[in-house]
């Protein structure tokens, strides 16, 4: 198929759930929307197992599984290479960030409280397509492949993720940096079209390091995107002040992400 030609029906799904009753009310939602051929797994291993034999297009996983958490189990997918492209929704009733805020740096596409709704679901699954089968970037005067991009963000996990992203735009020059005393170094040595930054990390947070750039001689304009979890509305605002380019939250949509992308260059 062609850019373009994937529905929400062709995608093959499998769903991580011990409980049979679960099982049913997820596959009820997914027959609506017309996916009617699941594949099942009950614990993280056989939902690994079967991802090795059969490489879904999409992974839904609970998070309290028998032998792992899903946080767990989205970790070990992004671990191997043939499993960490596969995007991931996580369905939970938890609402504690300690449990949460995992599954947001490990990248993945939603979260979705449990009961949802159909219409949740139907986001999150166009979601995936945006990710599957993306529609071309709009970059201006740039070309894709030759934007050259700085990766902030102390979770590698994270910075895997986004660069999956920006990789499904069509952006191939990535260069990485751990916390915000690597990124000033890199970018007191290389040219960047864009930096993408997480915003909680060790020693100089994002807000630091966008003060930083903004106040410095070496690249003071290259346009900023912050990828976040933060939720503390004085800190963003503060973050807006500094300069940053725009804000995208964790978890995020691509298109989001790619809107955004395309505006701030």
């Amino acid at each position: 198929m062609s850019k373009g030609e994937i529905a929400i029906a062709d995608l093959l799904v499998l769903l991580v759930e011990p409980s049979s009753t679960q099982q049913r009310i997820v596959q009820r939602h997914l027959e609506r929307v017309g996916i009617s051929g699941s594949i099942l797994a009950t614990d993280g291993a056989g939902a690994l197992q079967e991802m090795r034999r059969q490489q879904p297009d999409l992974v839904i996983s609970t998070l309290y599984l028998p032998d792992m958490s899903g946080s767990e189990l989205l970790e070990a997918m992004r671990g191997e290479e043939l499993l960490e492209g596969i995007p991931f929704i996580l369905i939970s009733s938890e609402t504690r960030i300690r449990y949460l805020e995992p599954i947001r740096q490990a990248g993945a596409l939603a979260i979705l409280p449990k009961p949802f709704t159909g219409k949740e679901l139907r986001l999150a699954l166009a979601a995936t397509l945006d990710l599957v089968d993306p529609a071309p970037a709009q970059f201006g005067s740039y070309e894709p492949e030759n934007i050259e991009t700085l990766i902030v963000d102390d979770s590698a996990l994270s910075r895997k993720h986004i660069r999956t992203i920006l990789s499904s735009m069509g952006m191939e020059r990535f260069t990485e940096a751990a916390d915000g005393e690597e990124a000033l170094k890199l970018l007191q040595e290389h040219y960047y079209d864009l930096v993408v930054t997480d915003y909680n990390m060790p020693g100089m947070d994002g807000k630091e390091l966008v003060d930083r750039i903004r106040s410095s001689d070496v690249q003071p304009s290259v346009p900023v995107l912050m990828v976040t979890s933060e939720q503390n509305e004085s800190r963003l605002a503060a973050v807006q002040q500094a300069g940053v380019s725009a804000i995208c939250n964790k978890p995020f949509e691509p298109a989001v992400l790619r809107s955004l992308v395309e505006r701030i260059l």
